[in-house]
């Protein structure tokens, strides 16, 4: 595990949040279908993930865990468990379990092809409406996800 890795993974997550950040601002302004609000989201879930590998990686080099693991919801559980005195992180990792819900919940389209375009997914018995606005709360919170896994492992907050 190297300095390298580290980088990778969190360019590779820049990356996904311009794809998603295109695609929220630009595409789902002329479109405005549920298509691209799932779309939007599976950009922010691989962002996480490559910022999570970031940040395991790191941990990793420190000596906090003696591997990294593979699948995202094990790296979602590590990553809970090596910064459980940081409320915020686990934050982020419960918000990261929930756009994999929304993300492989059967869903509904409503609204389509205008400003209010709705996706309503059945997530643990309850039905949660995504719309554009709460997609845009939904990149916020990524990109603040990035910005706090930056801080980390570039040695600014530990």
């Amino acid at each position: 595990m190297t300095k390298e890795q580290i980088q990778e993974a969190l360019m590779n997550a820049k990356e996904e949040v311009k794809r998603a950040d295109h695609l929220f601002h630009v595409t789902l302004k002329y479109t405005r279908t549920v298509d691209v609000l799932k779309s939007v989201i599976e950009r922010l879930i691989n962002s996480f993930n490559f910022a999570m590998e970031a940040l395991l990686i790191h941990a990793h080099m420190k000596k906090k865990i003696e591997k990294v693991p593979k699948i995202p919801l094990v790296k979602a559980e590590a990553i809970k468990k090596i910064y459980a005195d940081d409320k915020k992180m686990c934050d982020f990792q419960n918000f990261f379990m929930l756009l994999r819900k929304i993300d492989k919940a059967k869903f509904d389209r409503d609204r389509e092809y205008r400003r209010h375009v709705t996706m309503t997914a059945k997530v643990d018995d309850e039905d949660a409406e995504i719309t554009i606005d709460i997609i845009g709360d939904y990149f916020r919170k990524t990109k603040e996800f990035i910005a706090c896994v930056e801080e980390i492992v570039e040695n600014k907050k530990e």
